[in-house]
C-alpha cells in the first residue's frame, strides 16, 4: 500500500507492527530454540560423563564403520594417489596385459610420475630389442587401461653386465672385461 505525498509522488507505507499473536509465535519459536540448545548440551555433557562422546544409533552417519575397500578407496582419493595405484596395479597385472610369453623376459621395475615414463628391464639383449619394437603398442594399451596420458614412454633396459670381481688377478686401474672395447 502507498500513500501519496502533497506534490503527488507515491510514498512507501511502513509494514505493519507485529501484533499480539504474531509477538507471541515469535516469543514461543525463541523459547524453543533456546530450550533444545540447553537440551543438547546437557545431553553431550552427561555423555560425556558416562565415559562416552556420540554414539552411534539406528541410522547410518559418518561415525559408522566401513568396508575396508572403501576406506582404502577414500583414502587413496583424499590423498592424491590414484595414478601410482592404478600403475602399481598395472604392474600386478604385467603377465595379463603383456602376455605370459613376455611377461617371462622382460618385468616392470619403477614408473617415474613426474615424467610418465615406465622402466621395465629384459633379461636379454634380443627380449629387449623385441619389446622397444612392441613398445608403441604397449603404452596406447597402458593408455587404454591407465588413463589417456599416464605413460608417455616405456624405457627398455638390457640385462645388467656381471659383477665386478675384484681380486688378486686383476690388474691394478683395470675395469675389467670392457676394458677392451672401450
Amino acid at each position: 500500500m502507498t500513500e501519496n505525498t502533497p506534490g503527488g509522488t507515491p510514498k512507501p507505507s511502513k509494514p505493519p507492527e507485529p501484533s499480539g499473536v504474531d509477538l507471541a509465535r515469535v516469543a514461543l519459536r525463541a523459547a524453543k530454540d533456546a530450550a533444545r540448545a540447553r537440551g543438547d548440551a546437557a545431553q553431550q555433557k552427561k555423555q560425556s560423563r558416562r565415559g562416552g562422546g556420540l554414539r552411534s544409533g539406528a541410522r547410518a552417519d559418518g561415525r559408522d564403520p566401513m568396508a575396508l575397500g572403501s576406506a582404502i578407496n577414500r583414502l587413496i582419493t583424499e590423498r592424491g594417489w590414484e595414478a601410482p595405484a592404478a600403475v602399481g596395479g598395472v604392474m600386478g597385472r604385467w603377465p595379463q596385459i603383456v602376455g605370459e610369453d613376455v611377461a617371462k623376459h622382460c618385468e616392470p621395475e619403477r614408473y617415474d610420475e613426474d615424467e610418465r615414463v615406465l622402466t621395465v628391464r629384459c633379461d636379454s639383449t634380443a627380449w629387449a630389442t623385441n619389446l622397444r619394437l612392441l613398445a608403441p603398442t604397449l603404452v596406447a594399451r597402458l593408455n587404454e587401461d591407465l588413463g589417456q596420458g599416464r605413460v608417455k614412454l616405456i624405457k627398455v633396459q638390457g640385462p645388467g653386465g656381471p659383477a665386478r670381481r675384484y681380486g688378486p688377478l686383476r690388474a691394478p686401474g683395470s675395469t675389467g672385461p670392457g676394458d677392451t672395447y672401450g
